[in-house]
Parts: structure tokens; sequence; C-alpha cells
């Protein structure tokens, strides 16, 4: 059996008639039984919309204006009418003939220069007083037995010596202290260091001022 036979046989349409038969029915019943509603009210229930509104912020606040402060100005001084001046017109001048004669131009002026001012010399220092030169027997009344008490030194004894002299000159101060020893003459170096400390051990009379000069000689012998 070819193709366009087994197309034409009616028991395979019999299938499809049937079907489309059986869909129809059941759409019929759906509608008269109500179903078509209740699954359309199924699909509608879950459908909730909402609407959501803007949130909208607030307007910021109006800027407050703060009018500028008046401006202080000082009053117009009062007005002060100037004093009416009179002033006396001269008469006319009188056309005077006069003569004219060169005056000479001042003679230079020549500053001379102030001369030093003069200074007195200092007056010369006066000079200093002589001390008054005085023998020994009168500011130093007992020189003799401080001398005889010297003894011979032990120094020159155990250097040999036998003999020696010796000069001091000193100075005797207002209150009679003995001051500016010195060896004048001396026969050796032991009788003038010995006579020297035997005259600070003389007593003298002061007479008010020093007295210069002032000499004891000293003699020595080893007897």
């Amino acid at each position: 059996m070819n193709f366009a036979q087994q197309q034409r046989d009616p028991r395979k349409h019999l299938a499809g008639i049937a079907a489309v038969i059986l869909f129809h029915g059941f759409i019929v019943y759906a509608l008269v039984t109500g179903l078509a509603k209740k699954v359309v009210d199924v699909v509608r229930a879950p459908i909730e919309t909402k609407v959501i509104e803007e949130i909208k912020k607030p307007p910021p606040p109006a800027e407050i204006v703060v009018p500028p402060p008046p401006k202080l100005e000082a009053p117009p001084p009062p007005f002060i009418p100037p004093p009416e001046v009179q002033i006396a017109t001269p008469p006319p001048a009188q056309p005077t003939i006069t003569a004219v004669t060169p005056t000479p131009p001042p003679a230079p002026v020549v500053i001379a220069p102030a001369p030093p001012p003069v200074v007195a010399a200092p007056p010369a220092p006066p000079p200093p007083a002589a001390p008054v030169v005085a023998s020994a027997g009168v500011v130093c009344p007992g020189y003799q037995e401080k001398v005889k008490e010297a003894g011979f030194p032990r120094e020159a004894n155990r250097a040999g010596l036998t003999r020696g002299e010796a000069l001091i000159e000193f100075t005797v101060g207002p209150g009679g202290e003995i001051k500016n020893v010195k060896v004048v003459q001396q026969s050796h170096p032991i009788f003038g260091r010995y006579s020297a400390k035997a005259v600070e051990e003389v007593k003298c009379v002061g007479q008010g001022h020093d007295v210069a000069g002032v000499r004891i000689p000293f003699v020595y012998r080893f007897d």
C-alpha cells in the first residue's frame, strides 16, 4: 500500500476527532460548573501591589537676613556767619620821583676761632718735710747699755774671728719705734747682721716726728 492510500484511511482520523470532541466537552463542563472562575481567583489572590511614597527631605531653614547697622554720621557744625570786615581803600598814590642809589655789598664776615681756654697749671705739691737728724744719745739715751749686753757673736767665734766692727743707721718714728734699719759699715757680714738685730732692741724716745740718720757704732773684741 502506498503513502496516499494510508492518508485516505478513515480509521486514522477517528482518534483525532475524538480528542477534539473531548477537549470541547471539558471546556463546556468548566464553564457550566464555574471552574474557570476559581482558577481566576487563585491567580488573582497572591498579587498585591503597594505604592511606596518617596521620602521627601525637609526644606532647609530660611536664612535670617540681619539688616546692616545704621551709619552714625556726625551732625553738621552750626553755621557761623563770617564777620564783616570793612577794608578802607587807600588813596591813590601820587607819582613821585625817587633816586635809587646802589648799596655796596656787605663785606664778608670773617669768623675767627675762639682762643683755647687757658688752663691753670695745678700747684706743685709741697716738698716732703725733711726728717730731722739727731744723734743716738739724744733720742736713744740708753743705747750704750744695749751695745754692751749684745756681747760677742757666737757665729764669729766659730768662724775664728776675734775682732769686728759695724755701723748701723736707722730712723726713729714719732712714737719712738725703730724703722729703716740698714748697715752702713761692717768688717764682716756676721758683725753687720748681729748688730742690726741688736739695734731693734734699743729703746728710743719719740719726738713727734721722724728722726732719721740715727747711727750706733758697734765694736767687738773676743778676750
